[in-house]
């Protein structure tokens, strides 16, 4: 461009003006971002203040907030060029009220009612053929069986010469 066609720094259009310039020159579908309405802004106006940076941020942010642009995906569109989606919340949605009611199931009479809780498990008599430990059902599993020794340790004797007394099962009591 020659400085004939650039207009002089008091001829500077509003930053609105500008960037809705930008916008249509540059005619991209899904939007122009902020670095090239920057970019066509310098080419086309020489003498733009040392503040551009700044001022091109501030009127995008204004003209987002008062519905002239609208932003999507880092772009900025004409606002009648798209309508904006409207957001959804945070969590679930709520019910629609004017939705109709879901109609119950017809029960069958034939079913037979269920009871209470979970029910059992299918009883699989291969798979009780096959183990070789009888499953003794839930809980603590029974205790081994004793060792029958033919001949029993002798208890190691005391300095008097008395066997020791047998301790019981648990924490001994605390001296007093």
């Amino acid at each position: 461009m020659t400085n004939d066609e650039s207009p002089k720094s008091g001829d500077l259009p509003p930053y609105p003006e500008m960037i809705l310039e930008a916008i249509e020159a540059l005619d991209d579908n899904s939007g122009s971002n902020k670095a090239a309405i920057s970019a066509y802004i310098e080419e086309k106006y020489e003498d733009l203040p040392s503040a551009h940076a700044s001022l091109l941020t501030a009127n995008l942010a204004s003209m987002k907030e008062s519905g002239k642009l609208t932003f999507v995906k880092n772009n900025y569109l004409k606002a009648e060029a798209t309508e904006p989606t409207p957001k959804r919340g945070r969590g679930r949605p709520r019910k629609d009220p004017n939705a109709p009611a879901p109609t119950p199931k017809a029960k069958d009479p034939n079913t037979p009612k269920r009871g209470r809780g979970r029910p059992p498990k299918a009883k699989d008599p291969v798979a009780e053929a096959t183990s070789g430990m009888p499953k003794s059902g839930r809980g603590r599993p029974p205790a081994k069986k004793a060792k029958v020794a033919a001949e029993p340790k002798p208890a190691p004797a005391d300095a008097s010469g008395s066997a020791p007394a047998k301790r019981g099962r648990g924490r001994p009591p605390k001296a007093k």
